[in-house]
Parts: C-alpha cells; sequence; structure tokens
C-alpha cells in the first residue's frame, strides 16, 4: 500500500540543525503545492534489513527542510512506496510515484537489479532519482544522480589494502557474492584488476548465492581449503541483503578470524552489524566512504540530526544515509538555485554542487553525475562500529566506465 506522509514536526530538528545551513532562495520560486519527494526503497523482504533506514533517512531530511520553511516557501511532502525487495515491482512504484503522485524527485533503490528496473521509467518519464548505495558502474543516464560509491572509489581501493602489507599481503583471494548484477559486474572487475597484479585466475575463487542465502557451512569450508594451499587469503564479499547475518555467523561459527583469513565487505555496515554477535568478527574489514565512527563537525550534526528525527540511541548512521543526506542537500541546493523543481534545470543545476559531507571531505557532483568521494577501510569493533585503520587523503572522481572492462577502452570520458 502507498502511503503519503505530510511531515509537520519541527522543532527538534531546528535545534539539532542549527550549523547545517542551506544556500539563500530564489524570492521568485513560486509559493504553491507542496514538493513531493518520492521514496523507493524496500520495507519488506530480504533488502528491508538495509534499506528501512534509507526511507527513515529521506523523511527525516524532508523534515529538516521543512523546519527551516521549506524550499522558496514550499513545504516538502513525503511519498513512500514498498517495493518489497520485488525488483519488478520496482518499476510499477517508480511509475506510480512518477505518474500518479507526480512526484518532483526521487530517493530509493539498493541493489543495481532494482536500480536497472526502474532506469527505464525514470528515462520514460523523465524522472529525476537519486541512487545512494555502492555499485559496479556500466552505466551513466541523465536521470539518475549517483551518490554511492563506482569501483574505483570502494573495491579496486579496498583489494589493494588486502594486497598491501598493512593488509596482510593477500595473496589468494575468494569473492563472494550475491547471484546479481552488481556482485557479478564487481567480481569481473576484480578479476581483471587481480591479474593485473600478476594475481592468477588459479588464486581467485568466486561463487554465486541467490537473495536470503541461509546455508553457509559448505561455502566457508570450501574458503577455508582454499586457503589451506599455502597462500595468504581474503575474503572479498559482495553479499547484500538479511544473507550477511547467517555469513557471518558462520565465520564464527567456523572460528574464521580476521588474522587467518580477513575478510571485507562492501554491503556490510553499521546497520546490518547491529543484528550480529561481531565479537567473532572483530578486526574483519569494510569498505566505505563514510562510517559513523568518522571525526568531523558536519558528522557530529549528522549523527545529533538523526536522534533527534528517530529518537533512538541503538539506531546507527552508515553510508548509504549519509549519500542520502548528501544528495538530498545537493539537489535542495539545485532546487534553490534553479528557482523551479522542473526536471531539466533541475539537473543543470546540480552539475557542480559541493556539500560538507559527514565524511570531513567536501564532496561534488560530475558531470558523468557521480560524486568525488573518499575511501575508507574499516575495522570491526565488538560494538559494531568500524575503526578507521585507511583512507585516501582527498575525495576520489568516480570512474564509472572501468577501464578494467575491455569494451569502455574507446569511450571518451
Amino acid at each position: 500500500m502507498t502511503k503519503t506522509f505530510r511531515i509537520t514536526r519541527r522543532a527538534a530538528l531546528l535545534g539539532a540543525a542549527g550549523a547545517l545551513a542551506a544556500p539563500g532562495i530564489k524570492p521568485s520560486f513560486a509559493q504553491s503545492a507542496p514538493i513531493k519527494v518520492g521514496v523507493l526503497h524496500s520495507l519488506s523482504g530480504t533488502m528491508a534489513i538495509s534499506e528501512t533506514a534509507l526511507r527513515d533517512t529521506v523523511l527525516m531530511m524532508v523534515e529538516w527542510q521543512n523546519s527551516r520553511g521549506g524550499i522558496g516557501g514550499r513545504h516538502l511532502e513525503a511519498v513512500v512506496v514498498d517495493p518489497a525487495s520485488n525488483w519488478p515491482l520496482f518499476a510499477e512504484k517508480a511509475r506510480e510515484l512518477l505518474q500518479v503522485h507526480k512526484v518532483d524527485v526521487t530517493f530509493g533503490c539498493w541493489t543495481s537489479v532494482s536500480r536497472k528496473s526502474v532506469l527505464p521509467v525514470f528515462e520514460e518519464l523523465n524522472g529525476l532519482l537519486f541512487y545512494p548505495v555502492q555499485y559496479e558502474g556500466e552505466e551513466e543516464s541523465k536521470n539518475i544522480f549517483y551518490t554511492g560509491a563506482a569501483p574505483n572509489q570502494q573495491a579496486i581501493p579496498a583489494v589493494e589494502y588486502l594486497m598491501s602489507a598493512d593488509g596482510g599481503e593477500a595473496k589468494r583471494i575468494a569473492l563472494l557474492g550475491t547471484d546479481y548484477v552488481y556482485p557479478r559486474t564487481t567480481n569481473r572487475i576484480l578479476r581483471a584488476f587481480l591479474n593485473s597484479k600478476g594475481i592468477s585466475d588459479a588464486d581467485i575463487m568466486e561463487e554465486y548465492t541467490p537473495f536470503g542465502h541461509s546455508d553457509w557451512q559448505g561455502i566457508v569450508s570450501r574458503v577455508k581449503r582454499f586457503a589451506g594451499e599455502g597462500k595468504k587469503t581474503a575474503i572479498v564479499s559482495t553479499i547484500n541483503g538479511d544473507a550477511n547475518v547467517p555469513f557471518y555467523r558462520e565465520l564464527g561459527n567456523q572460528g574464521v578470524k580476521a588474522e587467518d583469513i580477513p575478510s571485507v565487505a562492501f554491503s556490510v555496515g553499521e546497520e546490518e552489524l547491529a543484528g550480529i554477535d561481531t565479537k567473532p568478527l572483530v578486526g574483519h574489514l569494510a569498505a566505505w566512504n563514510y562510517f559513523m565512527s568518522v571525526e568531523s563537525t558536519v558528522n557530529t550534526e549528522f549523527k545529533n540530526l538523526w536522534q533527534a528525527y528517530i529518537k533512538n540511541p541503538r539506531r546507527v548512521t552508515n553510508d548509504p544515509m549519509e549519500a542520502t543526506f548528501t544528495g538530498f542537500k545537493m539537489w535542495a541546493q539545485a532546487v534553490a538555485q534553479a528557482g523551479t523543481t522542473t526536471v531539466d534545470a533541475v539537473r543543470t543545476a546540480i552539475i557542480g554542487q559541493k556539500v560538507d559531507a559527514p565524511c570531513g571531505y567536501t564532496e561534488e557532483m560530475h558531470a558523468n553525475h557521480h560524486l568525488s568521494k573518499p575511501v575508507m577501510i574499516g575495522e570491526v569493533q565488538e560494538n559494531g562500529q568500524f575503526n578507521i585503520v585507511w583512507k585516501t587523503p582527498n575525495a576520489i572522481p568516480a570512474e564509472n566506465w572501468s577501464p578494467f572492462i575491455p569494451e569502455n577502452a574507446n569511450r571518451r570520458r
């Protein structure tokens, strides 16, 4: 069922967001109907473990913007739908948001299969989608802004770290992923990258499992045998959704310790760890562009804003939430600059927008509709947080067309 949320609470967010100032508003911006913000995230099914927090982040930002008078005097109204981890249903719900509710912008999707499901709908109807999750690249749409990481902003630096002295000098890599486009394409890129570094296919293990997979005993046992053949081995995980809970539980059950077989995850953050006993996982890694443990003024404001909205100290922040926050602020700045919510005008105004992000870096939207972002490696701690052990000195522009995909050789960037 579609739910429409009219956001009215203001006082708590006024106090929490004092330093999160927005740009000046053009006085000519018509003060008419509410600006409608679509929210297209799974609230049920296998991906709800990750996506529900993103729904809450968008609602928080809508409320925050309204607490400051909206945009140009127009308040925002969130329209929430639940595509229920059903990839074809994502397209139907996207069409509903654009044609029935006539939203001005949509924030949504997690998996690449859901994004690819809705992409033709947004292009056909000239909608605007902000996609906040790391992905495999190999895409560029005029109707999508990608605020998560491309492979050169997460996957490749993470594997480089595992191969470095600080990361354990791995010589064999087990690529474990959920069976859909993001893991398979990312691992195609990583296999080519590993080959370029002298690691042969014989030293690369690659296995895929369906969404919601729960029986990890055999796969973890095979990883241990693979690691027992004389070369330092690491796991690179592109496992998505609630399958991560039994996977990490099985690592603990079989005594797979970080000092022996370190794993680095691309889809596990603070939200997913909240449902796992992290004691056996201390020292395992995740690669993101933000961790809740980042020390920065903007991150303190972001966490305060979140707690003022959610009122639950157990609810954490994570990377896709930060990417949602950053994308929302860029969109709001672009609407204010353009003086309209018209998609073509806002799309033009978004290019070049900058935001001082909670990650502690200034992020900028580039002409390829991707952000410059820092890269961070974090170690799991007993409390479910991450200790940042490595990060890039600067934000890195995205390469959405990987040089490790041969077909991209003639693309003009």
